[in-house]
């Protein structure tokens, strides 16, 4: 795998982070979503992930004292599955661990079964179940938590 960078989100980079959600998600945060997060949140560390100086994905988390929540993670379709999204989560699982949190938790599809491997491989096990959790087609979310 070629080399790929990871560094803090900054308002420059809504417009491609927003490609990038539209291109994974089947309901996107808006744009202006996106900036809240960035601009208002204080909570909110958002990361953006780049090969060859392209942004191909992103994550993002909510730290409140010492937990961590996913928003978000996503990378370009034509980028999944060479090892870019591992390398994102465990950057800002190591993040979140470096700012004080001692678990993390994350909301996934249940049909989102990839994904769910990806994190039982990073150490995250089922909390529980979030009925009609997505908007979408009110698709029930696999709650999923680590201790770091």
């Amino acid at each position: 795998m070629s080399e790929m960078s990871i560094r803090l989100m900054t308002v420059d980079d809504i417009e491609e982070v927003h490609e990038i959600d539209i291109s994974c998600f089947t309901t996107p945060w808006t744009k202006e979503s996106l900036m809240n997060e960035v601009n208002n949140n204080y909570f909110a560390l958002y990361y953006v992930a780049e090969y060859e100086g392209k942004p191909i994905g992103y994550c993002g988390m909510w730290l409140v004292l010492d937990e961590s929540q996913i928003t978000n993670i996503a990378i370009l379709p034509e980028f999944q599955g060479r090892g870019f999204g591992e390398k994102l989560f465990v950057f800002v699982m190591n993040a979140a661990k470096e700012k004080g949190a001692s678990v993390m938790t994350l909301e996934v599809r249940v049909s989102n079964t990839a994904a769910q491997g990806l994190y039982q491989k990073l150490g995250f096990q089922p909390g529980g179940i979030r009925r009609n959790y997505y908007s979408d087609n009110q698709e029930d979310a696999l709650v999923m938590w680590v201790k770091l």
